[in-house]
């Protein structure tokens, strides 16, 4: 059932990767003067539809331009296919960041159709010390393809397909001290361990109808897909996404960016969004491969405001019917608020960092927070440096009695990193990096960990972008 599913969007992805005579470089800089101005107008430049999502081209500047117009003179390189926005907004699902953020891939047209894809694979070496630590070694990361569609009356149709590899790395998942979440065998909870994403991470379409030039409305659905809530998925965000390492607060903050079955509806106008969803609470099950029965039986509102090119602010509330397999009659409420800033320097530099919350509220109204602050900087395209700090409160590191929850806790995990990148071709890079971390855990969780154990990742990826 996935492959036939997969079949349109695997290929689009594929003609937007394979027809480097058909795509076009999507650089941000400012167009040069026409130095002939008899020449007809360039061709246009087909948006990026899944803007922020693991590439890193040429940055565009505040006061960049963009080649290419439509028949009606419309700048179609500059917009969002959900509305009159800069496309570098766009991030996972339907969420924003900021206009300054990176966006890119390799994109392709073909008659009203533009295409766009882009991957980023890594193989990383994971260890984590302390007696509850652990070694592996795996490959993660994404394949992403999109087909957009421009219609003369201004709406617009994006079809977009995301796969992972990282269901080959097991059901068990990767070394992840602190972390926890889902089940490798469906019986067992995974502790100190980071689950694999499914293959099959997105298959999503939208439609949006620009109402006036300040305002729209959409609608999103997707089998999996991704609801409102919460900040962009952690792999799309860009003080994230240079890091393979995934977040102890992913289950507060963007876990549901992946649920079997989502139908979004949204309003902008200007910097100002309003949306909700209808999504499929449980998470994920054990089997990573297959393509899960939708049912909409959970809800979620967000509000987002970008107040300027710099800033990125939402806040979102999710009321989550069963979300644990393992817990089936447990349903829980979901509190989300995060301030994403971005800001660019010098010809290629740029720095973006990410501030965020999360609450989740059980039946019996106990209350888990967690926090998150990261950071990523980059002076060119070649180095980039990352940092990560986290505490949440949380009663899955040690069983209760019967096996279910224990105790709360309150620990903390802090992160560093660095990657170096080499251009091999024009859409092609490979990068070498390393990350240490070190966690905090309290005393009466010292004898369990052997202390604050410390860990790290080396890693090398190569991207298409």
């Amino acid at each position: 059932m996935a492959a036939r599913l997969l079949a349109p969007f695997a290929g689009a992805s594929l003609l937007a990767l394979a027809l480097p005579a058909a795509g076009q470089d999507h650089s941000h800089h400012p167009a040069p003067p026409t130095q002939h101005p008899a020449t007809p107008p360039p061709a246009p430049i087909p948006v990026d539809p899944h803007a922020g999502h693991g590439m890193t081209p040429t940055p565009q500047p505040p006061t960049a331009s963009h080649q290419g117009h439509d028949a009606s003179g419309m700048d179609r390189a500059a917009k969002s296919p959900l509305g009159p926005w800069p496309m570098a907004r766009d991030a996972s699902g339907t969420s924003w960041q900021p206009d300054l953020s990176e966006h890119g891939g390799v994109h392709a047209t073909r008659g009203d159709w533009s295409f766009m894809g882009h991957a980023q694979l890594s193989l990383v070496h994971d260890w984590q010390n302390g007696p509850r630590g652990d070694d592996k070694t795996f490959v993660g990361g994404m394949l992403m393809g999109s087909a957009r569609r421009d219609f003369a009356d201004g709406s617009t149709l994006n079809l977009r397909a995301m796969l992972s590899p990282e269901p080959f790395m097991g059901r068990d998942g990767f070394p992840l001290l602190l972390a926890a979440g889902e089940t490798a065998d469906g019986v067992t909870p995974l502790v100190d361990r980071q689950h694999p994403h499914e293959l099959v991470m997105e298959l999503s379409a939208s439609y949006a109808r620009r109402l006036t030039g300040r305002d729209s409305v959409f609608a999103y659905i997707g089998l999996p897909g991704e609801p409102a809530f919460g900040p962009p998925a952690f792999m799309h965000r860009m003080s994230a996404m240079d890091s393979p390492e995934a977040p102890i607060t992913h289950h507060w903050l963007d876990s549901t960016h992946i649920v079997f079955g989502v139908a979004t509806l949204g309003w902008v106008h200007d910097g100002f969004k309003l949306e909700a969803s209808s999504f499929r609470g449980r998470e994920p099950d054990e089997d990573r491969y297959d393509i899960e029965r939708p049912e909409l039986d959970s809800w979620s509102a967000r509000a987002s405001w970008n107040p300027s090119p710099e800033w990125s602010l939402q806040a979102s509330y999710a009321d989550v019917t069963s979300p644990e397999q393992l817990e089936p009659g447990e349903d829980e409420t979901r509190w989300s608020a995060s301030a994403i800033h971005a800001r660019r320097f010098g010809a290629d530099g740029w720095w973006s960092s990410t501030l965020a919350w999360g609450r989740k509220t059980n039946d019996h109204d106990e209350s888990k927070d967690a926090w998150l602050l990261e950071t990523a900087v980059s002076s060119d395209d070649r180095w980039t440096l990352f940092a990560r700090a986290e505490r949440i409160e949380t009663d899955e590191l040690l069983p209760g009695p019967g096996g279910g929850h224990g105790d709360l806790y309150t620990v903390s995990k802090a992160s560093v990193g660095a990657v170096h990148d080499w251009r091999l071709a024009k859409h092609l890079r490979f990068g070498i990096g390393a990350l240490y971390s070190l966690n905090r855990v309290p005393a009466a969780l010292e004898p369990a960990y052997g202390g604050d154990p410390d860990g790290g990742m080396v890693f090398v990826r190569l991207k298409i972008d």
